[in-house]
């Protein structure tokens, strides 16, 4: 009998140590192993990832490759730059393929994705081994043993994962692979269609990704930021299961901070170093097991002779959230990642709402300005302009860094949504998914929830003050003026208010407090905004509009949600786009272009021919522009600005 001819194909399991995948094909005994990655355009263009976690993942595929190398000096990182739904099963007739292995992904897009290829592979008479290796627990298992419901607490998960068992130890990096077999692609490559790309923004060159199957050389290398077309990283911030695996084992050197870490009581004004552990990124991208972590970890708090902490403030808790999340998406899919048709998430009428698509109900990435200032105060906190110094240096660590303080990310996700600006959280979600070098849908959507009070938690009366909260671990401002320099003289008494220094102060230290922050400098002086609203006074809005959402009482998926007329249960000059008594689909409004456009059908040849003369759109801002002209953020559906 033939012996096996295998792909194994990686996704976020970017590591040789502690690969149940792997395993798995390597106990195969095969004749061939082929070590893969399919570069597949859904993130290349359909999801938002900034320059910074590109270079992330291109670390991690190069240091991965070189491992490969190392063990079998014929082997490497095939990377293939095709759509795995098209080019697998070509690869399965070309490299007469038996066997296809890879890592279990319950991500909505990923879930799919994998049934689809795993229809090719039987379709070719190809088996398909699936192992988990991404969670401690398999999401879908939580699931089973959480009574068939998506996890929605750390007690649930802790429930759930004592019915299914002790956590497996991790598993040793193989010593020795498999030579791959023949690499020749005798078959053309199916080149993706580049729009909608979502990721256009972050560059500033032409993206020449898919320019050939085995790129540019025909080596299959990683491609190179400039081929993706994308400006240059900020981030110090690198990638690769080589630096992952220092990292854990740097921390776990120190046995009291692995043994008595309690995330609450970690500093988010930290920084060189950061007071947590900075090992997210490498979990997203699997290039260091959650099991290794989990169990190198466990082993120092069971011989601690000290008070060692508990989950779920402990290092392992953290992992245990992350698979509460995961167990939640695992169940609900797409609409997890969404309000509307989530059965989990409360039903809040928040500013800048996403657009649905009417025939999938999914949002379609896109979202509707319902109100010009919300937009204003969504971009002036996107890109740290806000007035509000801490709040303004997370969003510009962010920013450049790829990474914040998880005490940071909830003081940036409160101010946005049920603290200050009560914009929806799916536009903040949409930030961290484009600037976070540790994206995870599943944590990050889960958070983004939690902060907002739609789900997970509930207390939305307990906001984080952008100016008493930081003075708590930072009374100097030190990570202020490390990242709004432009205040770096100011001293402490006003550092968190720099909008209450003596005007003669404020020029002694080099920066005027004025505007909006659109202007950076005036003269030989610097410039920096004034706050964008009384934080007390929106505080107290946000609040009451809070309760009146809770006293309502809907979830995504209720029929009133779904169908618009939710409106006739607020009042019409309630917080957020409530006015009348129904409309579109959630919390959308009507598109005013869209409006325009049917009544211009309707018009006369004649009425038609003297109107297209002169003809305008008025923006929510009430000013004038030609049609088609560009809004401010090419995702942006611009709507009537509310009445007030």
């Amino acid at each position: 009998m033939p012996k096996p001819r295998v792909i194994y194909w990686f996704r976020t399991d970017l590591r040789l140590h502690d690969s149940p995948a792997l395993k798995a094909a390597l106990d195969l005994k095969p004749e061939c192993l082929y070590p893969i990655w399919t570069w597949d355009p859904h993130y290349v263009y359909r999801a938002r990832v900034g320059p910074n976690r590109w270079q992330f993942l291109l670390d991690s595929q190069n240091d991965l490759s070189a491992s490969i190398t190392a063990l079998n000096p014929k082997s490497k990182l095939f990377l293939i730059r095709e759509a795995p739904q098209t080019l697998l099963p070509k690869l399965f007739r070309a490299w007469q393929i038996t066997h296809l292995v890879f890592e279990k992904d319950t991500d909505a897009y990923a879930r799919e994705r994998d049934d689809t290829v795993m229809a090719l592979a039987k379709k070719a008479g190809v088996e398909v081994v699936v192992r988990t290796g991404r969670t401690l627990y398999d999401p879908d298992e939580l699931i089973k043993f959480n009574k068939g419901k998506p996890t929605m607490s750390i007690s649930q998960v802790q429930a759930a994962g004592a019915k299914i068992g002790d956590i497996a130890r991790p598993i040793p990096a193989p010593k020795s692979l498999p030579d791959p077999g023949n690499t020749n692609l005798d078959f053309e490559q199916e080149v993706p269609v580049p729009t909608p790309d979502f990721n256009s923004n972050q560059r500033d060159r032409d993206e020449n990704t898919y320019s050939a199957i085995a790129g540019p050389n025909g080596d299959f290398a990683v491609p190179t930021l400039n081929e993706l077309g994308l400006r240059k990283p900020s981030s110090p911030h690198r990638g690769g299961e080589t630096l992952a695996l220092e990292a854990l084992a740097k921390i776990i050197a120190n046995k009291t901070y692995t043994a008595t870490f309690e995330k609450p009581n970690t500093a988010p004004t930290a920084f060189e170093p950061q007071s947590t552990t900075l090992l997210s990124p490498h979990l997203h991208f699997g290039s260091l097991s959650c099991r290794e972590f989990y169990w190198r970890v466990q082993d120092v708090v069971s011989t601690f002779k000290g008070k060692a902490s508990q989950p779920p403030t402990s290092l392992t808790g953290q992992l245990l959230f992350r698979d509460m999340y995961f167990g939640a998406q695992a169940d609900m899919g797409h609409s997890f990642a969404q309000t509307y048709n989530n059965s989990h998430c409360r039903f809040i009428p928040w500013h800048l709402p996403s657009e649905i698509d009417a025939e999938t109900g999914r949002a379609t990435g896109e979202y509707q300005t319902d109100d010009s200032q919300a937009q204003e105060w969504f971009t002036r906190w996107k890109y740290g302009r806000t007035g509000f110094p801490w709040i303004d240096a997370l969003m510009r660590q962010l920013r450049t860094e790829g990474w914040i303080h998880h005490l940071g990310r909830h003081a940036v996700a409160c101010f946005l949504t049920r603290g200050g600006c009560y914009i929806d959280w799916e536009r903040g979600a949409d930030v961290f998914e484009e600037w976070l070098i540790d994206h995870e849908t599943a944590c990050n959507v889960g958070n983004w929830q939690w902060l907002s009070c739609t789900a997970f938690y509930a207390q939305f009366y307990r906001c984080y003050s952008p100016i008493a909260f930081p003075k708590k671990t930072d009374p100097e401002g030190d990570f202020v003026r490390r990242y709004v320099p432009e205040l770096e003289r100011f001293d402490k008494k006003y550092i968190y208010e720099p909008w209450k220094t003596p005007i003669a102060d404020q020029k002694a230290w080099g920066c005027i407090i004025k505007g909006d922050g659109t202007e950076e400098s005036k003269g030989d002086m610097h410039v920096y905004p004034k706050p964008m609203f009384d934080f007390p006074e929106r505080r107290e809005v946000c609040i009451k509009a809070m309760k009146k959402a809770y006293s309502i009482g809907l979830y995504g998926n209720d029929p009133k949600v779904l169908d618009g007329t939710w409106r006739a249960l607020f009042d019409d000059d309630a917080e957020g786009p409530t006015e009348g008594k129904q409309g579109p689909p959630g919390a959308m409004v009507v598109d005013e272009q869209k409006e325009a456009d049917e009544e211009e059908a309707v018009q006369s040849s004649e009425q038609k021919a003297r109107t297209q003369k002169k003809k305008e759109v008025i923006t929510n801002a009430g000013q004038k522009r030609e049609a088609g002209q560009g809004t401010l953020d090419a995702m942006v559906v611009r709507k009537k600005k509310k009445k007030v």
